[in-house]
């Protein structure tokens, strides 16, 4: 029943504080790993890697697959409504509160304030994936690094990130492809290397 308990307590604080969306949910995730034990950088690297490839919000999808992966069925359910319950608290309060404050200088004022901490938030998430895909450097590490740049970087990753940036920005027949197209590529290349020893 513990195990639950944190599960619901760790996601309820991911879900109240990791305002910008599910991206935003990634430094929370980390320092869940970090403090819990539940999974390693690495597994929230090919977490990330499932659940933007799964239909639906990735917080929720990572919620739900910790979740499973910690306490199976009940587990990914405590874990999901953990995320979701500070959302549906908050919506039932701004729904409320809207007519009254919908024209408030305060308001405005704090989501001024709110805007910056949660492209702040996404900035590293995203920051984060970039070092994972371009280095084959261990996730264990900070986000700072602490590694010889000798050998770390994996020239696979960055060739592969420069052909799909062509191919989803300056190529007029695949830039409209559904972006599913070039997760199931990737996916398919990162198997044929594998084997291939590349």
């Amino acid at each position: 029943m513990t195990l639950y308990l944190r599960l619901y307590w760790e996601f309820f604080k991911t879900g109240l504080f990791a305002i910008g969306g599910g991206m935003a949910t990634l430094p929370f995730l980390k320092d869940i790993g970090a403090t819990t034990g539940w999974f390693s950088q690495t597994d929230l690297m090919n977490m990330l890697a499932v659940s933007e490839s799964t239909p639906g919000p990735v917080g929720i999808n990572m919620a739900t697959y910790v979740g499973y992966t910690v306490g199976g069925v009940l587990g990914a359910i405590v874990a999901t409504i953990g995320e979701v319950t500070p959302s549906i608290i908050v919506i039932l309060i701004v729904a409320a509160m809207l007519a009254k404050f919908r024209d408030s200088q305060y308001v405005a004022n704090a989501f001024y304030g709110l805007r910056p901490a949660s492209t702040g938030l996404i900035g590293a998430a995203v920051m984060l994936q970039v070092i994972a895909g371009i280095t084959s450097a261990s996730q264990e590490d900070s986000i700072l690094m602490k590694f010889s740049w000798d050998g770390a970087i994996s020239w696979r990753g960055i060739i592969l990130a420069l052909v799909l940036l062509v191919f989803t920005r300056y190529i007029k027949k695949t830039k409209d492809l559904h972006p599913i197209v070039f997760i199931g590529v990737s996916a398919v290349i990162g198997v044929v290397f594998h084997f291939a020893g590349v």
